[in-house]
């Protein structure tokens, strides 16, 4: 009757084991399967992302020490950098000012790796000095701008056409280090349609195909 009891309790307590791992791998899933929802406040302290994109260039490589004196910890940026870096074919971006090197080496890593880069910007201050418009440009980075008085103001940029990164952050080093702001992350297909369509009219209205240098009328 021991065995048979020392049996049962053996089994009892696999049993239980079994269920215990069964919930921890429910809720493992549930979370890797819910939608991202984050909100990233600025400023950030400054840090280093050498880790992250050299991560993301050849994952699994052993991680080399960076020189530079700066921290790698968490931070606003290298998680905005992350979500960037999460892109697997595409990455659309709306953006008034583009002059932060961190973020557009991130950028062109993600155009090496093959991902469909596609970029808006303002005409006006795609030119400024420190603007990484060109050098994205040069790097076969497809890239339009406005061509009216007003400014292009978005500043949001949409990952895989399923997730939405947006809010009052101007992609400056300025803005990032010393500026109150904040940038909203969602995956939601609603509000994500809606800023694809508006990409997707501005790109076309953007087309240089469409552009006019004259006056109609003008002989």
């Amino acid at each position: 009757m021991w065995a048979l009891g020392a049996v049962g309790g053996a089994r009892g307590a696999a049993l239980a084991a079994a269920a215990v791992t069964a919930v921890a791998l429910a809720v493992l899933a549930w979370r890797r399967a819910r939608p991202v929802r984050e909100v990233l406040f600025f400023p950030s302290r400054p840090c280093c992302i050498e880790a992250l994109l050299a991560e993301a260039a050849q994952p699994g490589a052993p991680a080399r020490p960076c020189p530079c004196p700066l921290p790698s910890g968490d931070t606003a940026l290298s998680r905005l950098v992350r979500r960037l870096l999460s892109a697997r074919r595409s990455l659309d971006l709306c953006l008034f000012c583009f002059s932060c090197p961190q973020l557009a080496r991130a950028v062109q890593l993600l155009h090496r790796r093959g991902v469909r880069v596609r970029l808006v910007t303002d005409a006006q201050y795609m030119g400024l000095h420190g603007s990484q418009i060109g050098r994205l440009r040069h790097a076969g980075i497809q890239v339009r701008h406005d061509q009216h008085s007003g400014y292009m103001h978005h500043k949001f940029a949409i990952v895989d056409r399923r997730m939405l990164i947006t809010g009052s952050l101007n992609w400056t080093t300025q803005a990032i280090q010393s500026n109150r702001e904040n940038v909203l992350v969602v995956e939601d297909a609603e509000y994500v349609k809606a800023f694809q369509d508006e990409f997707e009219r501005i790109w076309e209205e953007y087309n240089p195909t469409n552009y006019s240098f004259f006056l109609k009328g003008n002989k």
